[in-house]
């Protein structure tokens, strides 16, 4: 049973369309996460669940409700938090959860076994005023605030974009735990390794999806040849790579480039091409997300 459904989705600012004709679901309890840059749509998908914009076309449902149509009902059922700190930097971080408890008329009490994980690791500063948290301890309150009348549906927009490795992993560890309590996740992301954490995916470029599926079978219909190459200048390599025979795509990744080739291809023959550049080397690789990504992209 989907408990998000959106319809033809489509949102324009000034002519330029950020959202075209966007349709895909999500099921209850999932960990869904929608996967792609800056300026792909993300913000303005999330903006439209929440109720915070209006769409220019299309329709979607969020827990039954419509989001035109049933926008009070939508907002008392979800958690939102946005890709900015959006708390008040000037209450502390019990005045803050204090305030969205408040707010949503709950007891703090009630929901505090659902937050308890998350809220015990910022609880010895509670004190401090929240703008004077770093960038984890901010990302733990926000959460905590988002769950605290216990939503049927948690948007996350970029949730961990400009923290420390450390508490991005963190995070997901805390995600991984509320979904074990039944509680629908969207969540977007910048960050493909990210991507492997969810039930299910949607990359997204440029306002559209571009496949929808979990990691797992996502890298499984990579169909082509990739290879692993690399060499002491790695900026040579590049531009002479892709002058190759058979080569169809190279592009840096990490320390190192991948190649993606066709069934002409030979390694061999490659190595041999590229003599004048000292030490080639090249081997096969597994496709990652970000590989099925720069391909989908391409099409």
């Amino acid at each position: 049973m989907n408990i998000i459904e959106t319809y033809n989705l489509s949102k324009s600012y000034n002519g330029v369309s950020a959202l075209n004709d966007i349709s895909f679901g999500v099921e209850q309890g999932e960990l869904f996460g929608l996967i792609g840059p800056d300026g792909a749509g993300k913000t303005t998908l999330f903006r439209l669940l929440a109720t915070l914009l209006n769409p220019d076309s299309g329709s979607a449902v969020v827990n039954g409700y419509d989001i035109a149509k049933d926008y009070q009902k939508i907002r008392s059922c979800i958690g939102y938090m946005p890709g900015r700190f959006s708390l008040y930097p000037d209450l502390s971080v019990e005045e803050n959860l204090n305030f969205f408890a408040a707010l949503f008329g709950v007891d703090i009490k009630e929901s505090y076994s659902l937050i308890a994980p998350i809220y015990k690791q910022i609880e010895p500063f509670k004190s401090r005023r929240a703008g004077k948290l770093s960038g984890g301890m901010k990302q733990k309150l926000a959460l905590s605030c988002a769950l605290i009348h216990k939503p049927a549906v948690l948007l996350l927009d970029e949730p961990t974009t400009g923290v420390d490795a450390v508490s991005r992993s963190e995070f997901w560890d805390m995600l991984s735990q509320l979904k074990e309590s039944g509680i629908t996740t969207l969540v977007s992301t910048p960050y493909m390794d990210e991507a492997l954490r969810c039930d299910r995916i949607a990359l997204c470029n440029e306002g559209r999806i571009l496949g929808i599926d979990t990691p797992a079978r996502i890298t499984a219909e990579f169909n082509s040849k990739l290879y692993s190459i690399s060499a002491n200048n790695m900026y040579a390599l590049l531009n002479a790579a892709r002058k190759i025979e058979g080569v169809i795509e190279c592009y840096p990744f990490g320390e190192k480039h991948h190649l993606v080739a066709d069934n002409n291809f030979n390694p061999e023959i490659f190595i041999s091409k590229l003599s004048y550049i000292e030490g080639v080397t090249i081997e096969p690789a597994e496709p990652t997300i970000e590989d099925m990504f720069i391909k989908l992209m391409k099409q």
